[in-house]
């Protein structure tokens, strides 16, 4: 019965490229008319046949995590962005749009983001290992995505001219007091200090995350201008003249985003400026991916602009700049992908196979959705005065040139 189902779905669901399918039985099938993208996969036993009826996208992680589902060649980005070009076209069963339907109903539910679930969201993820992620990420442990405003940059370039272009958007000023929310292992708060004289103070909720950038503050000489806390946001004095936060809102939630942007407002100078850099969907909203919330991201959810204008407005706030990233994510994800890969035995070294297999299926969803859905990038720049930021954008160019210049030269 099962295996008549997951058919059925397939049949139903494959238009683009072909999808060709071993079942435990011995039978092979093959979806779609071909023609374009194509891959091959085996369904190991009867339990994932049976999972991938009961929850497609769940079953299709964790099958793949246990070796279940294996993917001929490992060519799981040809598979994975195969699916999601299918998903695109509306070939999901009514029931399980259902199934989404429903988890986006509960969202607001399944976001509470107290202090103390926050603290141990951001520990399932973060607080791995500070060595696992020098594995895959660049030189200054940036865990966001880089801006590759030139195509032949490096990881290490790009990330540079991500945080010069943030720090243009900022004004920043020698001696201006600067908060950066959800620090990371401080490579942002360094770079402010180090490059524009910044007084930086910023805050991280992740143990692993804190111990490494405070060390990494002491070898750069800067403890005299860079304070990092163990604190959640919700619990800071201001004022500050600025305030940036880089791939933190997405572990906000959409019930807090009233609470967080109104806790920006009021962290704010009079002239004060925000920098916000979020992934975001340029389509309505929808429920994020089960699997990604149990294994990699508990409590992440991407929001749609829609869903951050009306938090936004609210609190008074002038939304000063509006700049969306495409397809930057997408080339930032490749390359942690092919750096993961490349260091797959010093990985195994220090976790096992199912472990290994979770975070390649991360990396491989992550890059393919980038490429296929629309979602991108949002940088949002706030301010509580008009006048606090100049009228034209010239500046931005004006302020990140001499960085770009550097890079060109390297």
């Amino acid at each position: 019965m099962w295996q008549g189902l997951v058919n059925a779905m397939l049949t139903r669901f494959v238009r683009d490229g072909q999808l060709a399918v071993d079942y435990p039985d011995g039978t092979a099938r093959r979806y779609g008319p071909g023609g374009g993208l194509a891959a091959r996969v085996t369904l190991g036993d009867a339990g994932l046949v049976r999972a991938l009826c009961l929850d497609p996208e769940m079953a299709l992680g964790e099958g793949y995590m246990d070796g279940r589902l294996t993917v001929e060649g490992d060519r799981l980005h040809e598979f994975m962005t195969l699916l999601l070009r299918n998903r695109r076209r509306g070939g999901l069963p009514r029931w399980a749009r259902g199934a989404d339907a429903a988890r986006f109903a509960l969202r607001a539910w399944l976001q509470r983001n107290t202090p103390n679930t926050a603290r141990s969201n951001v520990a399932h993820h973060y607080d791995i290992s500070n060595d696992f992620y020098r594995m895959f990420l660049d030189d200054d442990l940036q865990y966001s995505c880089a801006y590759f405003n030139h195509p032949d940059l490096t990881l290490e370039q790009a990330q540079s001219a991500k945080k010069a272009h943030i720090a243009a958007k900022l004004l920043i000023e020698p001696d201006m007091r600067v908060l950066d929310i959800g620090c990371g292992w401080g490579g942002m708060a360094i770079t402010l200090a180090r490059d524009y004289g910044a007084r930086v103070t910023g805050v991280t909720l992740s143990k692993n995350q804190l111990a490494l950038a405070q060390q990494r503050v002491e070898e750069a000489g800067l403890a005299d201008r860079v304070t990092l806390r163990l604190v959640d946001y919700r619990a800071l004095k201001g004022p500050f003249d600025r305030i940036v936060s880089v791939g933190m809102l997405e572990h906000v939630g959409t019930p807090h985003y009233p609470e967080y942007f109104g806790q920006v407002r009021d962290l704010l100078t009079p002239q004060g400026v925000a920098l916000i850099h979020t992934i975001g969907r340029v389509d309505p909203p929808a429920s994020q991916s089960g699997w990604m919330q149990k294994y990699i991201f508990p409590g992440g959810y991407v929001p749609s602009l829609s869903e951050l204008a009306r938090p936004v407005e609210r609190t008074g706030l002038w939304l000063t700049d509006l700049e969306i990233w495409r397809s930057h994510y997408a080339r930032t994800l490749l390359e942690w992908r092919l750096r993961f890969e490349a260091r797959l035995d010093d990985i195994r070294a220090m976790y096992d196979e199912r472990f290994v297999r979770m975070w390649r299926y991360y990396l491989v969803a992550c890059q393919a959705t980038f490429e296929v859905d629309r979602q991108g990038v949002f940088q949002l720049q706030l301010a509580k005065s008009r006048d606090a930021v100049p009228l034209s954008r010239d500046y931005i160019a004006t302020r990140r040139a001499p960085v770009h210049a550097g890079l060109a030269a390297q």
